[in-house]
């Protein structure tokens, strides 16, 4: 499946970069984090709790501008195509 990940603040420095275009198995949200916290080192621990449950501290993730904790968490669906953006908990202007 192939997802637009946008990343926010202290994300895009672990990532590298703002957006990626990211190929993956993942079915549901979560499963996507864990992937994202094993594939970039820099974010384990800043996505998921560490009983792997609920977001990490207050991390907002939105599918198509969604916040992912209105629609089912983290085991949301994912869908093809859809955008991902992930902002930290202490983000904002």
């Amino acid at each position: 499946m192939q997802l637009e990940c946008v990343f926010f603040g202290p994300f895009r420095d672990a990532v590298g970069e703002k957006t990626i275009q990211y190929e993956t198995d993942a079915e549901t949200v979560g499963d996507l984090l864990r992937a994202f916290e094993d594939e970039y080192p820099a974010l384990s621990g800043d996505l998921v709790d560490e009983d792997a449950a609920t977001l990490a501290g207050d991390t907002v993730v939105t599918m198509d501008k969604k916040n992912v904790t209105h629609i089912d968490g983290l085991v949301t669906e994912l869908r093809e195509d859809a955008v991902i953006r992930l902002v930290p908990s202490v983000y904002g202007g």
